[in-house]
């Protein structure tokens, strides 16, 4: 009789540490900070997809060049004469 309510508590215990990780996974994944928390264990068991997702993480932190003032007068001239 002294198992049972031991063994409740366990599946408890492990019931509530799995529904934690999976709202954990989620709040993760809507902010997007899911690569750096997981980072060195990816780059440990599969390098190349730490690799490749340092590379994305990099192509989007690159921006366009802001265009000069004179550059954009000669769009508004050009798009005027077209009208």
């Amino acid at each position: 009789m002294d198992g049972v309510p031991v063994l409740l508590v366990v599946i408890a215990c492990l019931a509530a540490i799995l529904g934690a990780l999976a709202w954990l996974g989620v709040r993760v994944r809507r902010r997007g900070i899911g690569g750096e928390m997981m980072g060195p264990f990816e780059e440990i068991w599969h390098p190349a997809a730490h690799r490749s997702r340092a590379e994305i993480r990099v192509q989007e932190e690159r921006s366009a060049p802001t265009p000069s003032p004179d550059d954009l007068d000669k769009r508004h001239r050009r798009e005027a004469g077209r009208a």
